[in-house]
């Protein structure tokens, strides 16, 4: 079954709610050089993170400098995976020994995709901006990733543009480990809509198709 990871959570009301449809996974942004809605500080990640339940994922978000930055995030956070956007490879391979799980962003296009999901445990395959954000709320070729997936030996994750009205298509072509969605879920920014959050996790999970 498509595991779900809902990005940019603000508020415990919105974690919780996310839990309750059976999100495998929660994102907390902070420490990012990009401005969204969705950032919130370290010390807020770290307090969603420690309060989240059990066998549910809690990913900070972050786009670190250096690798002692991004081990000082992960020691205030205690996340169970760093999700890092705008990393050179150097940093993906230094952090092989964290102790958190390592999710890189890459746009499926990267010459250097093979790479980073060589050093990584998994890859999110998100349209990035050219900050090297994601975040887009676009859309990109479902078909390209679904050949990562079939060819790469790390989970990918796919996002980039998912909504309730298209999530059980992009599963059914991509077949991908997971789906991540943010704005795709949302009424205003940083700030999720319940029911399309509701109904986002259900037909994410609900109508996969097997190969």
């Amino acid at each position: 079954m498509t595991r779900v990871k809902i990005c940019g959570i603000t508020r415990e009301a919105d974690r919780d709610v996310a839990v309750d449809a059976g999100a495998a996974a929660i994102g907390l942004i902070a420490g990012v050089t990009v401005d969204t809605p969705r950032e919130i500080d370290l010390e807020t990640a770290a307090d969603l993170a420690d309060s989240t339940p059990p066998l549910v994922s809690t990913v900070l978000v972050t786009m670190p400098e250096d690798e002692a930055t991004a081990r000082e995030r992960i020691a205030q956070v205690q996340p169970d995976v760093i999700q890092l956007h705008a990393a050179d490879l150097d940093l993906v391979t230094a952090l092989h020994d964290a102790p958190a799980q390592v999710v890189v962003a890459a746009d499926p296009a990267d010459p250097d995709l093979r790479s980073y999901a060589d050093a990584a445990d998994a890859l999110l395959v998100d349209s990035v901006d050219e900050e090297g954000g994601g975040g887009t709320g676009e859309t990109h070729d479902w078909e390209r990733t679904c050949e990562l997936v079939a060819d790469l030996d790390v989970p990918v994750i796919l996002a980039g543009g998912l909504t309730p009205e298209n999530v059980a298509e992009a599963v059914e072509t991509v077949q991908p480990f997971a789906v991540d969605v943010a704005s795709g879920v949302e009424a205003d920014g940083g700030v999720k809509e319940y029911d399309a959050v509701r109904q986002f996790v259900e037909r994410a999970t609900r109508d996969r198709v097997e190969p």
